[in-house]
């Protein structure tokens, strides 16, 4: 590979890292505020296979079961909490990047019919399952 295209590879990469940023700050400070409202928002990857969309949703140290997952108009929208364990709560924090609190995440749904959904937990990520429909 010429030295050129490997630039070019890394300047767009980098670009695109650039945009998903401003894209999740202006989530962020721009919507108006709910009595409720998320005090982060999880990062997500959608994946496509032929008969499935999977989303997995970056949330460790969250059971599944405690997070709630639906959708509404055309977008999946999952919440829940996320707070230190009991045992951690009376703990000196020299140092908390992980958020805490209240999260929500509304992820836009490619077009299309989706059926039955399944979740489970996987490697840190929260992964939902949804089988296409013809």
């Amino acid at each position: 590979m010429k030295r050129h295209e490997h630039s070019a590879d890394w300047m767009w990469s980098n670009a695109l890292e650039a945009l998903d940023h401003v894209e999740r700050l202006h989530r962020q400070l721009f919507q108006p505020r709910r009595a409720h409202a998320p005090s982060w928002e999880p990062p997500a990857d959608v994946l496509e296979t032929e008969r499935a969309l999977l989303i997995y949703v970056a949330l460790p140290g969250v059971d599944a079961c405690d997070v709630q997952a639906m959708i509404d108009q055309g977008a999946l929208v999952v919440s829940g909490q996320r707070v230190l364990p009991k045992p951690l709560q009376s703990a000196v924090i020299h140092r908390l990047e992980l958020p805490q609190g209240h999260f929500e995440r509304r992820i836009p749904l490619p077009p299309g019919r989706y059926s039955a959904a399944q979740v489970a937990s996987e490697r840190g990520c929260l992964v939902i399952r949804l089988e296409k429909t013809p």
